[in-house]
């Protein structure tokens, strides 16, 4: 056999036990994520049927003495009481065993600690879905992307639920480095430099497919900022950056470039495109009103700089119930 041939079939082996390494290792991650999603549940169980405090202090303390001699420190009594979080916040077993073959025990420790059930799953499912790090799972919990999620939501009532789940409001563009005073090709530019940040910032499925998307009507050339195509909802998304404040007129121009798109662009196993204008600040009652959502146009602002984290908390808290409360005195009118 010669050398060459040799050093290729040593790379194809050696992919393959790679390969059965990557796969033994996550099994056994699995595997032990859910003994201690049923070490916690049995331990919860047994202390509710004696409904003793008292007593639930004395028997953890003794089992981790017991468990830790026997299997080691895995299970010390701080990492018990930890178990037992972990299957009081996530109750349903048939929720954790297919969400423990995609994360690892690290991931739920993060999960563990948030206090809305929605949110908990929300990043739980999203995690897995997109393979985060752990690393990446602690920035979006950071960065309110669930909050953002429900924002968006409330816009997009009427939309399908796919399209409701993929937008959110505010975008952080933060990670653009923009200065005061830029104008909309450096925001674009900005955003072309940094895209991979860009797109993950938009969520899972978004694609980049052209910049300044030229579009000629009567003679007359426009064009769309960025055009990007949703795997999974399999449309083609238009995106407008405006420096202002949202200008009704907006809609008219997206509403344009969405039916051209439909009629020139789309693929016949493809769905109607939709619109995001990402906007220096929004409109709310004009947007309400011009009932955007039905028509798969979304607005949302963007933040180039980020409050501090209790300011932030506060901001999108609100913005989420003024969202809220509108909503609702519509339905009365």
């Amino acid at each position: 056999m010669k050398a060459k041939d040799s050093d290729l079939l040593f790379q194809d082996l050696a992919s393959i036990i790679e390969k059965g390494k990557s796969q033994v290792v996550s099994q056994i991650n699995s595997t032990l994520t859910l003994v201690y999603w049923q070490i916690g549940s049995k331990i919860n169980s047994h202390i509710l049927e004696n409904q003793r405090a008292e007593y639930g202090k004395e028997v953890i303390s003794q089992l981790a003495i017991q468990l830790s001699n026997a299997y080691g420190n895995s299970f010390q009594e701080k990492n018990l009481r930890r178990m037992m979080q972990f299957a009081e916040v996530f109750p349903d077993f048939q929720i954790v065993a297919p969400l423990a073959r995609q994360l690892s025990w690290s991931h739920f420790t993060i999960l563990i600690p948030i206090k809305k059930q929605d949110a908990r799953l929300f990043y739980a499912q999203q995690s897995a879905e997109s393979s985060w790090s752990k690393r990446e799972l602690r920035h979006q919990i950071e960065r309110k992307a669930f909050e953002r999620k429900e924002i968006a939501q409330i816009q997009l009532s009427e939309a399908d639920t796919e399209i409701k789940t993929s937008f959110k409001d505010p975008y952080f563009l933060d990670f653009l480095g923009l200065k005061d005073g830029y104008l909309e090709n450096d925001l674009e530019g900005a955003i072309l430099k940094e895209l991979e940040h860009f797109i993950l910032e938009l969520g899972k499925g978004f694609a980049f497919v052209e910049r300044q998307k030229r579009i000629i009507l009567d003679g007359v050339d426009f064009y769309i900022d960025l055009l990007f195509f949703h795997r999974k909802l399999k449309r083609l998304v238009a995106i407008e950056l405006k420096l202002s404040k949202f200008r009704p007129a907006y809609k008219g121009q997206m509403e344009l470039y969405l039916k051209w798109l439909n009629k020139y662009e789309k693929q016949e196993d493809e769905n109607p495109p939709i619109g995001l204008i990402l906007c220096a600040e929004k409109s709310n009652e004009q947007i309400e009103l011009l009932e955007m959502g039905k028509d798969g146009i979304m607005v949302a602002e963007y933040w180039t700089e980020l409050p501090p984290k209790s300011e932030l908390e506060t901001k999108l808290h609100q913005a989420y119930i003024d969202a809220k409360s509108r909503i609702e005195q519509k339905k009365l009118l």
